[in-house]
């Protein structure tokens, strides 16, 4: 059983102890930020909480309808903001061909196609990592950290203005896999699940008595349209989670399937490649 408590009395110490009056929080309709939700309305009174839905014009209506229902599930006020004319003026959708007209589920379909066109010649999430010549992958990757970072920045002016601290659904497999945008998702006041497996929030989820659609829907990286994580990873999460505390842990991995192992271990490669970098430019500015 995860210690709600602990983390409980975490976030309400660090707002204390840095000041805050409250917080906010991006709502995605995925189960991370249900988590970090059902553990706000269990920490602070709930109008100090100011939940946003920041849809584009990519994103699933499933998320934002699932967004929604997380938000009146635990009876906290929010507001959707389209942050499409944001990334219109910032030359974004230039990118690719314009999708107004098109259903999503084509749109996921053809996305979902480019992305296994690279699977069947090198590891796109070691492209996106390590970084890559190719144009069109770079296209992509521009295209959606954008997203990532309009969202946060909007979040920090929403917050900044109210003197709440934003709060992060960054979670310990995906900071070990390296699986978030810099200074887009990582860029947080706290981050009250970090030290959480995914396996470990799906468990958390249940004692916070999150909605059962949200626990069984796959989760999203918000990559590219209909593409899940483990997609994108490669692997399920029990799997990875699995492996990937073997390997912190210095645990044999003999009895494991190789195959799988090797998966993970470069996961978790990638992932230290994606932090160090990270740190080597916020120790560069100190």
């Amino acid at each position: 059983m995860i210690d709600e408590e602990k983390i409980i009395n975490f976030i309400s110490n660090t707002l204390k102890e840095n000041n805050f009056s409250g917080t906010v929080l991006g709502v995605s309709g995925g189960i991370d930020s249900a988590v970090v939700l059902g553990l706000l309305v269990k920490t602070i009174d709930k109008t100090k909480i100011k939940c946003y839905i920041l849809p584009e014009r990519d994103s699933s209506p499933e998320s934002v309808r699932d967004a929604k229902l997380v938000c009146d599930h635990f009876g906290v006020d929010y507001e959707v903001k389209n942050i499409t004319s944001i990334l219109k003026a910032l030359g974004i959708y230039k990118y690719f061909p314009p999708a107004k007209l098109i259903p999503w589920k084509i749109r996921a379909k053809y996305a979902k196609e480019k992305w296994k066109k690279y699977e069947r010649i090198t590891n796109p999430y070691e492209m996106d990592v390590f970084g890559t010549d190719d144009s069109e992958f770079l296209k992509g990757l521009s295209y959606y950290r954008a997203k990532h970072r309009v969202r946060m920045v909007y979040l920090y002016k929403e917050a900044e203005a109210r003197n709440y601290a934003v709060v992060g659904t960054t979670n310990r497999t995906e900071f070990l896999t390296g699986l978030y945008v810099k200074w887009g998702d990582d860029s947080t006041d706290i981050e009250p699940i970090m030290h959480l497996f995914k396996t470990e929030i799906y468990e958390l989820a249940k004692q916070l008595e999150v909605p059962e659609k949200i626990i069984k829907k796959p989760a999203s990286p918000d990559l590219i349209p209909g593409l899940t994580d483990e997609e994108a990873l490669g692997l399920n999460y029990y799997d990875i989670d699995r492996i990937l505390k073997k390997i912190i842990n210095n645990i044999d991995l003999s009895d494991e399937d190789q195959e799988k192992v090797k998966i993970v271990k470069e996961l978790y490669n990638l992932g230290k490649m994606r932090n160090s970098v990270r740190n080597l430019n916020l120790h560069n500015n100190e």
